[in-house]
């Protein structure tokens, strides 16, 4: 019998069972999700697809019947030797490229990370990102450690009514999710003392595994700790901007410590976003408890410490007063206290509303290298960041780019990916070789089409699925039909799925309704727009934008055209970038920092509609998607908006439902599938994970690595 402390009743033959469901590598790897799709497949769709919660539910004759099936064990033998694989260190990339550096790991910090629905510790594009980047560093073999927070609520689920969203925050069920106490070397749990202000803080520490990829967080909520304490870590950017400060000190100095209590000894430190920059200060502070003088121990952590900024609006940054930060770190300081004033310095930024204390001018000034997510955000961070290089001139270097990516095997949809088998058997393991993806042009337009119109018919599914359980939910008659039951399943269907908020401007296509609704009422080329997505709870103009949104999805006008599904999250992602015909993105230009988003709607098949704006000004081509580009820009938000809804409607009109609707004899839209097949050739290999990694290695890790050897 296994023995797993979760799952204790598993036959001896699926003694692997439980492991392979706490370990979040099943959830990018085909074998794997087949152990489980083949168990119990209505339980796999009824638990939104989280092996651990299925493991707690399934009928033991399930188990007993799957452990007897040489079919089932076959899939299952098969997924746990990849899994075995996926864990060596051996024969990798990083090994075959950098063999000659020191065995210690990239430890990366991050306010968030978006693994699976089933963690759901994201809110949105920041976690996405980290998360990708944490499972393509150990695709890739990297040493590799991701520290964040273990939200006990996470971020809020999101409910409709008939006009607003409402936020609920549902308690994590920690016995459903695939995360388990961290160890320390001589085996206890890993709790650390973080100071706070003139307390101290209990910090546990807690392990998602990701193949080779360790994932730590950190959690608040001890019995020990105080209740205001015990709520600090409870939700992703809960409170106000004093619980910000706190999460953010216990983030980056508790991280630290974290790591340290862990046994591991990073030679490199990558801070995703200004939150995590406090991890700069225990670092200075542990080298000058070594005797070190604070300008050298800044010079060693700039050595070895990288950042990424993702942020294009100056408000997006942390920003705290000085009093507020002293207030916070008055127990932090220890060796590091003679040198407060040198500290604070390096957080000193005025952006125009006063002098504050900044994180990311603190992550700037306290790292060797800053990097943008997209060439136009690198011009764009490098405009609104030049005092400070001109301030500390030959210290600190301008800002470059590594411009974003997706995690492939994550987001391309199943019938794509048995499409790809076929026609580029290598795609898995060399999806960033741009020459692999020609061979997608070769493959016949009829599966093509036949894939796109399987992950269509897949999204419809998904959303009249939701749509009968809101209704048995007591959601009213409106809100169901609003939620998208009346949508046409072989209508050409735009999907807008991300963050609301101002500068993404949901509603622009709705500048003009009146010819909006003539796009998609027409009779024989019906258009309709497909809507997801959350406001952040104290983002009033985000809220109005979707109050908008769901109001004009019950507008008779729109005969039923426009609908809204709640509560955005990584599964409803995942239909919507495979499901969609089109994907719009419309930010005001240039406040897009990456979108990645739209690469994986890209990548499978969904063209691309959108502004030149992040990602999309590099990637493209011509023949892949659309640019919506009214050949002006103005500071009048008003005229530019009149002009980008002018040129997003004439593309509807002249390009992309013409396009879709002209078929040939077999009902194939040829056009349509020429550019499906250049958008899959061209997005592929350039705007994914295993690109933007390498790049990272390459440029950042490497050097800092070297660095981290020569200072020892």
């Amino acid at each position: 019998m296994n023995m797993h402390p979760l799952f204790p009743e598993l036959p001896a033959r699926l003694g692997r069972l439980g492991e392979l469901a706490m370990d979040l590598w099943w959830s990018w790897n085909h074998q794997a999700r087949a152990v489980f799709r083949t168990l119990d497949y209505t339980l796999w769709r009824a638990t939104a697809h989280n092996p651990v919660l299925m493991l707690h539910q399934i009928d033991r004759t399930r188990l007993d019947r799957a452990a007897a099936d040489p079919a089932f064990l076959a899939v299952y033998d098969q997924a746990l030797a990849q899994l075995d694989r996926a864990r060596s260190a051996e024969s990798t990339w990083w090994t075959e490229r950098c063999g000659h550096v020191p065995h210690r790991p990239v430890a990366y910090f991050s306010a968030e990370f978006a693994i699976h629905q089933s963690l759901p510790i994201y809110a949105g594009g920041l976690g996405v990102l980290a998360g990708d980047h944490c499972k393509e560093a150990g695709d890739l073999g990297l040493p590799f450690v991701g520290i964040g927070f273990m939200y006990p609520q996470g971020y809020f689920r999101q409910r409709v009514t008939a006009d607003r969203q409402e936020e609920d925050y549902v308690s994590l069920s920690w016995e459903n999710a695939p995360v388990e106490p961290a160890s320390t070397p001589d085996g206890r749990d890993c709790v650390i003392a973080v100071p706070l202000g003139n307390r101290t803080v209990l910090v546990q520490v807690w392990r998602v595994r990701l193949g080779r990829t360790k994932l730590y967080l950190l959690d608040t909520n001890l019995e020990e700790n105080a209740p205001w304490d015990r709520e600090l870590s409870a939700r992703l950017y809960g409170g106000d901007r004093e619980t910000r400060v706190q999460q953010e000190i216990i983030l980056g100095i508790g991280g630290v410590r974290a790591l340290r209590a862990l046994g591991t000894d990073p030679a490199v430190w990558h801070l995703n976003e200004g939150h995590a920059a406090f991890v700069v200060l225990q670092r200075i502070r542990e080298h000058l408890d070594q005797g070190w003088q604070f300008s050298d121990a800044l010079a060693e952590v700039r050595r070895t410490t990288v950042f990424t900024t993702h942020t294009p609006v100056p408000a997006g940054h942390d920003a705290f007063p000085f009093h507020m930060v002293e207030t916070h770190l008055a127990g932090c300081w220890g060796s590091l206290g003679e040198f407060r004033e040198d500290f604070l310095a390096l957080g000193r930024h005025d952006n125009g509303s006063g002098t504050l204390f900044n994180m990311t001018a603190l992550a700037i000034r306290s790292t060797g290298s800053t990097n943008a997510v997209s060439a136009v955000h690198r011009d764009v961070t490098e405009r609104m960041w030049k005092p400070l290089w001109e301030e500390t001139p030959g210290v600190l270097k301008p800002v470059t780019s590594v411009t974003n990516g997706i995690h492939l095997p994550t987001w391309v949809g199943a019938e794509l990916a048995r499409l790809l088998d076929h026609h580029a058997p290598e795609w898995r393991d060399r999806h960033d070789e741009p020459g692999l993806w020609d061979a997608i042009l070769a493959v016949p337009d009829a599966e093509i089409w036949e894939m796109r119109q399987a992950l269509r018919t897949a999204l419809f599914s998904f959303i009249r699925e939701r749509m009968r359980l809101r209704w048995t939910e007591g959601v009213s008659a409106p809100r169901v039909v609003s939620g998208g039951t009346l949508l046409d399943p072989h209508a050409l269907t735009l999907g807008f799925a991300r963050r609301f908020t101002g500068y993404k401007r949901p509603e622009l296509i709705f500048h003009d309704p009146e010819r909006l609704a003539a796009i998609l009422n027409a009779t024989r080329t019906p258009v309709q727009i497909v809507f997801a997505g959350k406001a952040h709870p104290a983002d009033e103009s985000g809220k109005h934008a979707l109050q908008g949104v769901i109001r004009r999805a019950s507008d008779p006008l729109f005969g039923g055209r426009i609908a809204f599904v709640d509560d955005y999250d990584l599964h409803v992602a995942h239909y919507f970038v495979q499901g969609c015909d089109v994907w719009l993105n419309n930010p005001r230009k240039p406040l897009e920092a990456s979108g990645t988003s739209g690469m994986k709607a890209s990548v499978n098949g969904v063209l691309h509609l959108s502004i030149g704006d992040g990602w999309w000004a590099e990637g493209f081509t011509g023949s892949n998607g659309w640019l919506v580009d009214p050949g002006t820009h103005t500071d009048d938000h008003d005229a530019q908006d009149a002009a980008d809804a002018e040129a997003l409607y004439r593309l509807l009109e002249e390009q992309v439902v013409p396009a879709f609707y002209d078929r040939d004899e077999h009902d194939v839209p040829t056009r349509w599938v020429r550019m499906v097949k250049e958008a899959i050739r061209t997005v592929s290999p350039t705007f994914s994970t295993r690109r933007m990694v390498k790049e990272y290695v390459e440029r950042m890790y490497v050097p800092a690595f070297e660095q981290a050897a020569a200072s020892r």
